[in-house]
């Protein structure tokens, strides 16, 4: 029993460090970022600048927070993808040409096939699954390294996808001016994912239940991590595959299947964010990889690969980009300076470990001297050696 209230106690004291390192990073971005604001203009820092961006889509709300909640939902879910893989041992550096092969999927089926979504979206987690399932296998097979692999199978995905639309021309949106190189809406054929009365909360936005979606499976990963023996031999393998292979498990189709896995859950982001309708898909994806793959990874880190945490720093994340939106459009100011502040607080994430063990030692240290505050002098010199305590008798 009291194992395990320690364990219990150590997990959760562990958290809580890792919720505080993660505030520590947000806080220290911010504020280079408002001093950034001070050096180019000093007057319109604090009003139009800091505190605009504190706002985020509350600034112009209830519209703001529902645009705020519907670009979260693919930026969760790539988080996801790499905060999985990043758990059993893996980079998934390729989220990017998962998230475009999903993509491809997903607007198929509600195009041509005018499938319901919620196979659009199956669809959509299959081909991505298959996609990262990839490098998996090149890394189980052949110990080659999975960001190698990743990187070039994302523009080999970009070059398909691109070939793809390229020649199925009824996929195309051929019925207006100049929009030949993009896809029509799914709402064209009555295909979209349902709001899920989150309209009636944020009229006006482009608000669906894609945010909902993305938390359930947000619940189910971090179940499947931490409440399963699939979970916990994915894990044991990322952390030592040949010490895992001895004790019975296959190591290489724990690799595979975490690389699928994480691929599927990147495709399944595409679908989220496409079959929303909100917005048409421009098809010559060789010109640049979509960035809700790679934006991925600062989720992932500054949850601490958490599936819980991914949720609240994809909302965060889907914060700072609508408020560089915000500040672009309505101040002086440069949209980039979001993204100054997103990439200080991804540099410190990469320190996370380092910043925990500063907040470690410094409860340690807390922890030991209200220990011997607690202990009386003589049973502190009763537990010492005999040398030790006729110094410390001496001392007083």
């Amino acid at each position: 029993m009291n194992k395990k209230k320690l364990s219990h106690s150590g997990s959760l004291q562990s958290s809580v460090t890792s919720v505080l390192a993660a505030l520590l990073c947000i806080l220290i971005g911010l504020l280079v970022g408002f001093l950034v604001l001070v050096a180019i203009n000093p007057a319109h820092a604090w009003g139009d600048g800091f505190v605009r961006i504190i706002k985020g889509g509350f600034h112009d709300a209830p519209y703001g927070v529902g645009k705020e909640l519907a670009n979260a939902a693919p930026l969760i879910m790539t988080g996801l993808s790499v905060a999985f893989a990043f758990k059993t041992g893996l980079f998934n550096i390729g989220a990017a040409g998962q998230y475009t092969l999903g993509a491809y999927g997903a607007l198929y089926c509600a195009i041509m096939l005018k499938l319901p979504w919620f196979v659009c979206l199956l669809a959509a987690a299959v081909l991505g699954g298959l996609w990262g399932a990839i490098p998996g296998f090149f890394k189980a097979y052949f110990n080659i390294n999975e960001v190698i692999a990743c990187i070039m199978s994302n523009w080999i995905a970009a070059s398909l996808v691109t070939w793809f639309f390229d020649v199925n021309s009824q996929l195309k949106n051929a019925s207006e001016a100049g929009k030949v190189s993009y896809i029509c809406k799914t709402t064209a054929n009555g295909v979209a994912t349902p709001k899920m009365f989150l309209d009636k909360l944020f009229p006006g936005s482009q608000v669906n239940g894609g945010i909902i979606i993305a938390a359930v499976i947000a619940v189910l990963v971090w179940v499947l991590m931490s409440r399963t023996t699939f979970g916990y031999a994915l894990k044991s393998c990322g952390a030592n595959r040949y010490a895992a292979k001895y004790a019975g498990i296959n190591d290489k189709s724990c690799i595979i299947l975490s690389m699928a896995i994480a691929g599927g859950l990147s495709g399944a982001a595409a679908a989220l964010y496409w079959l929303s309708g909100n917005t048409e898909f421009f098809w010559s994806t060789y010109q640049s990889l979509p960035t809700e793959g790679f934006n991925g990874i600062p989720v992932a880190l500054l949850a601490a690969n958490n599936p819980i945490a991914v949720v609240f720093t994809g909302c965060f994340m889907s914060m700072l980009n609508i408020a560089g939106l915000q500040i672009k459009n309505l101040t002086a100011y440069n949209e980039y300076l979001t993204d100054i502040i997103i990439a200080i607080i991804v540099y410190l994430s990469s320190f996370s470990l380092v910043i925990k063990l500063m907040l470690t030692g410094k409860k340690k240290k807390t922890a030991v001297a209200a220990q011997d505050a607690a202990v009386p002098a003589d049973d502190r010199t009763a537990a010492m050696p005999p040398e030790s305590a006729a110094a410390e008798k001496e001392a007083d």
